[in-house]
């Protein structure tokens, strides 16, 4: 059946108008950073990571000052960008969530499942201890490059396990990561969506998450929107710190390699 010329115009229309939607967000969007100008309200939230990350508390009464985040124990700098890692004293590839779980409950005596169940902020909640944390150890690796490292046979396998759950196709939607991140120049709902298969969308992504959120009001971390996004796709709830989050951050930061650290970013 040929198309008559008005339906042609309203596909043009729609299609302009669509445009036009995202092109406004972008602009509203940019119009919400002019009025933030250089400063950023995660460092708020950098400042109450460091005060957690110095003061004795848990059972044992102790600071995460002897915390190892792979640069040796209590340092905090550059340590990002070179997360996920394998480490030898877990025999196992983790991430920061990971790695900061970890210490808390062996040095500090927390219980792990009182930690993961209070572990993100929700909708109209103040932020919580481990936004904080990843705040302050990110902030410290301002300017860093991205270098995940590759030379142990976990950390090689946790990016092949990362890129085989990347294009697993999943769910009541027969959805993948790479239904949204495998193309450049795409949005859904007028979103922004990053080809996170390729250096210049993983390292736009990679480096700015953390982020303080504006339209929420409280930082946000790279576990918490992998998980909002297996939300999304209506797939089980991932658990932070667990192996898929691990190896998918593995494999976008191995793909990020190069790009320079500017987290806690600034996000919608």
């Amino acid at each position: 059946m040929a198309m008559s010329g008005r339906m042609m115009g309203g596909l043009l229309g729609g299609a302009l108008l669509a445009v036009g939607l995202a092109q406004a967000q972008d602009d509203t969007f940019d119009e919400y950073r002019s009025m933030f100008g250089d400063d950023n309200p995660a460092i708020f939230i950098v400042d109450e990571g460091s005060e957690l990350w110095t003061q004795a508390r848990g059972p044992e009464n102790v600071s995460l000052e002897q915390c190892d985040l792979g640069q040796g124990p209590g340092v905090v700098e550059n340590v990002y960008g070179q997360l996920p890692r394998y480490f030898e004293d877990t025999d196992s590839v983790m991430d920061l969530e990971g790695r900061l779980i970890h210490c808390m409950v062996e040095l500090q005596g927390f219980k792990r499942e009182e930690i993961i169940e209070g572990i993100y902020s929700g909708a109209g909640d103040n932020g919580t201890e481990m936004e904080a944390l990843v705040a302050y150890v990110a902030d410290a690796s301002q300017g860093s490059k991205v270098a995940v490292p590759q030379s142990h046979p976990e950390e090689k396998a946790a990016y092949k396990a990362g890129e085989a759950l990347f294009y697993h196709r999943a769910g009541p939607y027969d959805f993948s990561c790479a239904t949204c991140h495998r193309q450049s120049d795409k949005r859904i709902r007028l979103q922004s969506l990053p080809n996170l298969t390729e250096a210049e969308g993983a390292r736009a992504t990679y480096t700015t998450w953390p982020a303080y959120r504006i339209s929420q009001g409280v930082v946000r971390t790279m576990g918490w929107r992998m998980r909002n996004c297996a939300r999304q796709q209506r797939l089980p709830e991932l658990q932070p710190g667990s192996e898929a989050v691990v190896d998918l951050l593995m494999y976008m930061g191995v793909n990020a390699e190069g790009g320079s650290m500017d987290a806690p970013g600034l996000k919608r």
